[in-house]
């Protein structure tokens, strides 16, 4: 492994969109949201250099290096939720039983999955905002991690156990997922 004197990794600052660090807490401000995540990590510095977050280590070894490409994704992701956000489109799929879905506070309900009597329930993380229309169910939010683990939380909840998966393919299931098109 050779030692070379520094890796670091630029993400540019949008328009619109402040951002600030105080120790390891990373505040990214913007049109929609505000967002804060603590970094913390030896040997990594994170700082705002005029309209660039950097992120940066000297003399890093192999797990620096990672963690620095690791930090630099997280902050990206701050910038594009606080400007776009971030939407998950899943599909309600059942052939044996038709599923009623519904949000109950921070919880999504999902009644009468292969008939059970009891619902089965998934945590929503967050200000994630889901709406049901029909067979779709639209997951958005501004925090990229509050919305996929919400997504996952749904499409766990409607897991089958005990029964051939070829055969009873009901479930809810992720379609697509990205940045929000739609304001």
């Amino acid at each position: 492994m050779t030692l070379s004197g520094m890796i670091e990794q630029r993400i540019t600052i949008p328009a619109g969109v402040t951002a600030s660090v105080d120790g390891g807490m990373v505040s990214v401000k913007g049109p929609k949201a505000t967002l804060q995540r603590e970094f913390t990590y030896p040997k990594i510095k994170i700082q705002v250099e005029g309209d660039e977050v950097v992120v940066s280590s000297e003399l890093p070894r192999v797990r620096e290096k990672a963690m620095v490409g690791t930090f630099g994704a997280h902050i990206a992701n701050m910038m594009a939720g606080v400007t776009k956000g971030f939407e998950y489109e899943m599909k309600i799929v059942h052939s044996h039983f038709p599923m009623k879905t519904s949000v109950k506070g921070d919880v999504f309900v999902i009644e009468n999955f292969l008939g059970e009597r009891a619902p089965r329930k998934a945590k929503i993380l967050g200000n994630t905002k889901i709406q049901v229309k029909g067979n779709d169910v639209l997951v958005t939010g501004n925090d990229l991690e509050k919305v996929s683990q919400t997504a996952a939380n749904i499409e766990r909840a409607t897991t089958i156990k005990g029964f051939d998966s070829r055969v009873f393919q009901d479930g809810i299931y992720i379609t697509k997922k990205g940045k929000r098109v739609s304001p």
